[in-house]
This record gives C-alpha cells, structure tokens and sequence, in this order.
C-alpha cells in the first residue's frame, strides 16, 4: 500500500511539514537569541552590581566594611578578604577582564583558582537531598588602600524555555490553523486537476460532453482551454472517418442488392452459388461496417439497467435461435449503460463463444476495483483459447485468428473490436482468460452507481 497516494494529500503533507518545520526552526533560533540576550543582560547587570559594591567598599573606612557587608544585598555576591600578597598577572577570565575594565585601572582585578567548596550551594532537592554546589567564578579586587577583597560571583542562569500551559496550549492552536490552512491551500490546488482528470474520463465514455469551463488562474485556464481543444480535435476527427465509414458502407448496398438480383438469373447453379456466397460476406462485412461505425458514435443515453433481465433476455433469444447458451443470474444489480449498445455487445460475446467454442456458459457477480464496486459478466466457452500474445491484437478492427476465425465461419474481424468500444464507452473494461481446464473466458467489468 502506497504511502498517500492521492495528490492532494501529498501536497498537503508537503505544506504542513514544511511551515512546522519552518516553525520550529523559527522557535529555535528565537529561543537561542533571547536565551544570548538574557546572558548578556545578566551578565552586564552583574558586573554593574560588582562595580557599585566595591566602590562602596572602597569609599568605606576599614573599620565599617564588615557591618557593611553584612547588611548590603549582594545578589549572587560572596566577599571575603584575602591575605595580603602582590601579584601582577593580569585577569585570564573574559568577566574578569569585563570587571577589570568597568572599575577601571585604579582598580586590580585578578581571577582566581576554582574553589567548589567556596561556591554557593545549591538547594536540597527531595529525591536528592545531597549538597550540589553551583558553578561560580572567584576574582581577586585590590581596593586603593591595599585591602585584597575575594569575590565570588554566581553565573548568570540559563534561561528556560516557556514550555508553560499556555504556551502549549497557543502552540496547539497554531498546529491547528496550519493545518487549515495547508488543507485549504491543498484543496485549492489540486481541485483543477481533479476535474481535468474526471473529464478526461468521461471524455472516455462520451465524446460530445460539453466543454470545460474556462476559469481559474491563468495557468489552470490555459491547461483548460488546450484540453477542450483536444477535445473538439478528437470529436472531429471520429466524426469525420464515421460519416465517412457509415457513408461508404450505405452506399455500397444499393449495388450489392442489385448484384444479388442479377445473380438469380445466371444459368449455372454452381457459379451462381458460389457469387452469391461472396456476395453474402461482402454484405455482412458491410453490416459489420456499419455497427462499427455506430459502436464509435453513439447517440444512445445512459439510463439505468436491469442487468439481470437483460442477460436473461440476450440468452433467451440465443436459446431460441438453438445455441447452447446457459445463464446464471443475480437479481437486484443496476446499471448505467446504453441499452441497446450493451444489448450488442453481449449478444457478439455470446455470438463469439458460441461460434469458436461450441458453448456460451454466461455468469455475473459483484466486486471492487480500485475502491469501486464494479459488475464482472464473465462469458465462458469450450473452445481451443486464444494464445496470450494474441489476447490483445483481437480487439483490432479487421484481425482473425485463422486457426479458429476463418471466413468460412463467416468471422469479420470486427465483433470483439464493437464489443470493446462499447465496453469503454461504458467506463468499463474487457479481458481474456484462458481456463485451465481449456477454452476462453471473456470478463466483462462495468461500473456500478454509487
């Protein structure tokens, strides 16, 4: 099973999967900048903070810089002081050398080994009652009086993505609106198409349906103004060679039957015999012409059909005029066909199993196609079968099999070809079988209504 085989469906896939995955890239990159953006903030705000409490310690006397710092909010501030002790490396951390720049060069500002024991912990959680102590950053300020302060600075903290209700709730909402919308956009895409299709196929069936209409966007119109050209090209095209074979084959009656006429008075009953015969296969062979002609153009309307009284009614009069034709029925199936042209269809299948397989056993049952229900009328006989690379020559106009279709058993060449134009004119289909057990099997498969 094919994985969305409908076009629609495929460009709606198509569009939904590109604008989430649009989206989430979009979420991605804003998340990413607002996460730098918050760094950046914080990180400013904290050293501006280191900047005021060390002038504030610096402006201080000695004397007052304890109960100072134990009433000043520090915010993520941790100062201690350090022995005395000179040095002159220069800070190696990027905020130590931000800090060193904000305080200036009155100021030394010098980083300092990594100490977790002197990092602020982190609080117990109730499956993990550990201390867990939190990355932080220790720096080393002389103030101007020589006093040598130990600053321990907390990281800014990442920022978490919203991931709230409402945010879930408003990133549903989108979902769906995409979705909307890529269906609507689907839909109106593949509308146009679908029409063409569905007229393409009823052009199958009839080939004078009115036209198409001209609307839509301009690449829709052309494609629609080309197919209706088609269309008219085609329908002149068949109507031509059919007024052309139908005249050619009314016209060549008149002279047949004065032939035959003048055939009666020849003396010699053998000749005479014999050009009657030859007159007998021209005519048939015109009478083939004309059903021919009439199978390509019918002006016969679909209306719907008893198919079960209208097989029991072919095969009725093929009993009575003494071929072995048997039918088993199903009652209750309807069709939409062309009576009569339906009519002479199955009477040639029936005529054909008859003739080249001395029996027609005639049987009807209900399946699917494609989803569809359809009707299958299988026609079997007791004949020799037909070779499988001939299966589908004997659908061409004129083509005998001279192992079994020879003149002499009065074949045109021409049933099975009016039998398949008919069939298509139906929406249907017709197929060869050979049977195991010998002889043809002729499947007949037509639509069923909704």
């Amino acid at each position: 099973m094919r994985i969305l085989p409908s076009m629609w469906a495929r460009v709606l896939a198509a569009l939904l999967v590109g604008v989430l995955l649009s989206a989430a890239l979009t979420v991605f990159l804003a998340f990413g900048e607002r996460e730098k953006t918050l760094m950046q903030y914080r990180e400013s705000h904290s050293i501006e903070r280191v900047e005021q409490l060390v002038r504030a310690l610096d402006a201080l006397p000695t004397a007052n810089r304890e109960s100072f710092l134990e009433t000043a909010p520090r915010l993520g501030l941790k100062v201690t002081t350090l022995p005395e002790h000179a040095t002159d490396t220069p800070p190696h951390s990027d905020y130590a050398k931000a800090v060193s720049e904000k305080l200036g060069r009155t100021f030394k500002v010098h980083s300092l080994p990594a100490d977790p024991s002197l990092c602020p912990p982190s609080p117990p959680q109730q499956h993990n009652p550990n201390i867990v102590r939190l990355p932080c950053e220790a720096l080393s300020i002389t103030l101007h009086d020589g006093t040598i302060l130990r600053l321990t600075v907390m990281p800014p903290r990442t920022p978490a993505p919203p991931l709230r209700d409402d945010f879930v709730q408003y990133f549903l909402l989108f979902l769906v609106f995409i979705a909307i919308l890529a269906l609507i956009i689907a839909r109106m895409t593949m509308r146009p198409l679908q029409k063409m299709a569905e007229a393409a196929t009823a052009l199958g069936q009839d080939i004078n349906r009115p036209p198409l209409p001209e609307t839509g966007a301009s690449e829709i119109v052309q494609a629609t103004r080309a197919f209706n050209a088609m269309q008219a090209r085609i329908r002149n095209h068949i109507s031509q060679r059919t007024h052309m074979l139908a005249a050619i084959t009314h016209d060549l009656q008149t002279p047949l039957t004065r032939l035959r006429l003048r055939l009666e008075k020849v003396n010699d009953s053998e000749l005479r015999e014999k050009l009657i015969n030859d007159l007998s296969g021209m005519q048939l062979m015109i009478r083939e012409g004309l059903d021919l002609a009439r199978s390509i153009e019918s002006s016969e309307g679909l209306r719907p059909v008893d198919i079960d009284s209208l097989l029991d009614s072919v095969c009725s009069d093929a009993g009575e005029a003494g071929q072995n034709v048997t039918f088993e029925g199903k009652p209750g199936i309807t069709v939409l066909a062309k009576p009569q042209a339906l009519r002479r269809c199955l009477t040639n299948l029936i005529d054909n199993a008859v003739k080249y397989g001395h029996y027609a056993r005639v049987s009807l049952t209900k399946g699917k196609a494609a989803g569809n229900d359809v009707l299958d009328i299988f026609i079997r006989d007791g004949g020799n079968g037909i070779p499988q690379e001939l299966q589908s020559k004997v659908f061409e106009p004129f083509f005998r099999i001279e192992t079994s279709r020879s003149r002499e058993s009065g074949g045109t060449g021409l049933g099975l070809t009016i039998a398949q134009n008919i069939v298509q004119q139906h929406g249907g289909r017709l197929q060869l079988h050979n049977l195991p057990e010998g002889g043809l099997e002729v499947q007949l498969t037509l639509p069923l209504p909704a």
